[in-house]
């Protein structure tokens, strides 16, 4: 007998959304308030499980058609390339460096190479946690 999870499902698509947004904006905000590529990771693997209490797994993982595992080693590659790069530079390994920048819409920005960073470590994240989550499941 399969259960109706209507009410669930469909708040679930709400509130993914908010939790992706809330993801970003941690993210974003990481490198010069609380934040970063871990919190916003885990909070992204958060939206993740959410979806795949609220529905199957196999639907979810047929609809998102990742391998995590891979995702988690892209995840560390950047994270060990970023830190190399500066070597390249003859710089101290894992030194940062920033520019400005003028976007049409949003003006002056500073990018800068901590950024790429943390969007591995971001990716690390992700993708160990939700292999976790993925082989404690099929155990069950």
């Amino acid at each position: 007998m399969k259960i109706n999870d209507v009410i669930l499902q469909t708040v679930t698509k709400i509130v993914v959304f908010i939790i992706l947004t809330m993801a970003i904006y941690l993210f974003i905000s990481g490198h010069n308030s609380p934040g970063g590529g871990f919190i916003g990771g885990l909070i992204l693997a958060s939206a993740f499980v959410l979806l795949c209490l609220a529905f199957d797994i196999e639907t979810i993982t047929n609809r998102i058609p990742l391998d995590f595992k891979k995702v988690a080693a892209l995840g560390g590659f950047i994270v060990v390339a970023t830190g190399l790069g500066s070597l390249f530079f003859r710089a101290s390994f894992l030194s940062q460096t920033h520019s400005y920048v003028n976007l049409p819409v949003v003006g002056k920005t500073a990018l800068a190479t901590v950024t790429l960073f943390e969007a591995g470590v971001a990716l690390a994240v992700v993708g160990v946690v939700v292999t976790i989550i993925l082989s404690i499941s099929e155990d069950v």
